[in-house]
């Protein structure tokens, strides 16, 4: 019978053990860190029906989405987190108490062309802070907050959280006149990095037939930078011009205004005009996060307010505020930039037993110990040659290996050796135990990414 060649396919990531730890690890960080700021785990199906799944649906989305027929069903994967949340919420109003706050990190699957980066199955980490019918501006003074915390913890130290709210935005194009045109303009400024200020000024004045006088305000207005309360100061320039460019300034100010008492140092945040996102979802503080020597990479965290979560699913006014991390991109990228530490440990286990007795008790009884003390333990009994043994356990990068044989059992000790040192020990278990245990955690106080 032919061989199936085995293959993964193009946009799927599959990682070998080490790497995978790795990124096990990241993920253990996240959920620590969002527990802190009491958010609660969530799942929801990587499968739904496609009419709910496509409520919100049309041009990209329709265009990328997996969707496929299971006898009369109309099925489809979900292709964010955001959307299952809307119907979530939605179909279990009753039961929630509100503000609900979640994260969640899974799968999520888009049919776009594979590249180097992104992939078309990729985990996305969320957090979301929903309100029943209104939502207190401090839960996005609090996101910076969690950001600021969540890379931390991560081991950056280099990167910003850039700041803007929607509010200011239209509001200021309201006052040019220029609402209907707004997302023409604000897509083009996004572009502002790339392709310098000129060619903006000319996408402007010529593809949006935008006046070179108020060209060049927009430019002037999304120039204003520099520390945060500079940045407030010259938007006062503009109060009372538009309702709601004044809403949106009180509020941004309000995210500012807070964030030392939030533990969000000034280098790590800044108020950026250029920033718009989403511009038929976000309605309020929006958030990108780069990393500031990597800026190749891109956002790395983004998100914002948003007022219409499950409009398409209740009558019921639901806003909410989140922000989200593409985990399978930043996790590739890091990689990439070696910016992964090679040192922490990604073994399956924290030790080997290597039974050299007949009776195998002494050495069960032994990984049991190890076990009830959190040791991760491995018990070799296959029949190989001791040099194979050994060779598994380096493979693995299993840091001890225990060797327990008649005299060892005779005498109520353990031989334990650091396979990175090569010092060996004859120590009784409880001194073993306690070796261990103390080596394990210098071995683990490094970040999981070199910042």
């Amino acid at each position: 019978m032919a061989k199936m060649t085995p293959r993964t396919l193009s946009g799927f990531m599959e990682l070998l053990p080490a790497p995978q730890q790795q990124l096990e690890r990241i993920m253990e960080i996240l959920r620590r860190t969002y527990a802190l700021y009491g958010f609660t785990p969530l799942d929801t199906p990587v499968i739904e029906s496609s009419d709910v799944l496509l409520a919100k649906g049309g041009g990209e989305t329709e265009k990328q989405i997996y969707r496929f027929q299971k006898g009369d069903a109309d099925l489809s994967l979900r292709f964010d987190l955001t959307v299952p949340l809307a119907k979530y919420v939605a179909l279990h109003y009753n039961d929630l108490s509100f503000p609900f706050r979640r994260y969640q990190i899974g799968k999520v699957y888009r049919g776009e062309r594979a590249q180097r980066g992104r992939f078309r199955e990729f985990y996305q980490a969320d957090i979301d802070i929903i309100g029943d019918g209104k939502l207190s501006i401090i839960n996005e003074a609090e996101i910076p907050a969690i950001i600021y915390q969540t890379f931390s913890a991560l081991g950056l130290r280099r990167f910003q959280i850039r700041v803007n709210n929607r509010k200011i935005l239209n509001g200021f194009y309201a006052m040019l006149g220029l609402s209907e045109k707004s997302g023409d303009i604000m897509r083009t400024v996004d572009k502002l990095e790339k392709i310098g200020p000129e060619k903006v000024k000319a996408i402007l004045t010529e593809d949006f037939a935008v006046s070179p006088a108020d060209a060049e305000e927009i430019l002037r207005f999304i120039a204003i930078t520099g520390e945060s309360g500079a940045v407030l100061a010259a938007l006062e320039t503009y109060r009372g011009r538009s309702p709601l460019f004044d809403e949106g300034l009180e509020e941004l100010s309000t995210v500012v205004r807070y964030l030392g008492d939030f533990g969000v140092p000034a280098e790590n945040f800044a108020v950026d005009l250029t920033i718009a996102r989403g511009l038929d979802y976000y309605t309020g503080t929006v958030y990108e996060t780069t990393l500031l020597d990597h800026p190749e990479i891109g956002s790395v965290c983004s998100g914002g307010r948003y007022d219409n979560l499950a409009e398409f699913y209740t009558d019921r006014q639901l806003p909410g505020a989140g922000i989200s991390i593409g985990l399978t991109r930043l996790f590739y990228v890091l990689g990439e930039q070696g910016m992964l530490n090679p040192d922490l440990p990604t073994a399956p286990a924290d030790v080997l037993i290597l039974p050299m007795t007949e009776d195998l008790s002494p050495a069960i009884s032994l990984a049991t110990l190890l076990r009830q003390n959190g040791i991760r333990t491995q018990l070799h009994c296959e029949e190989k040659k001791f040099k194979q043994k050994i060779a598994y356990a380096d493979k693995l990068s299993i840091p001890y290996v225990i060797f327990l044989g008649e005299d060892e059992v005779q005498a109520g000790v353990v031989t334990c050796k650091d396979m990175a040192t090569g010092e060996q020990t004859k120590l009784e278990p409880a001194a073993t135990v306690y070796r261990i245990k103390a080596g394990l955690a210098e071995r683990d106080k490094g970040a999981v990414i070199l910042g």
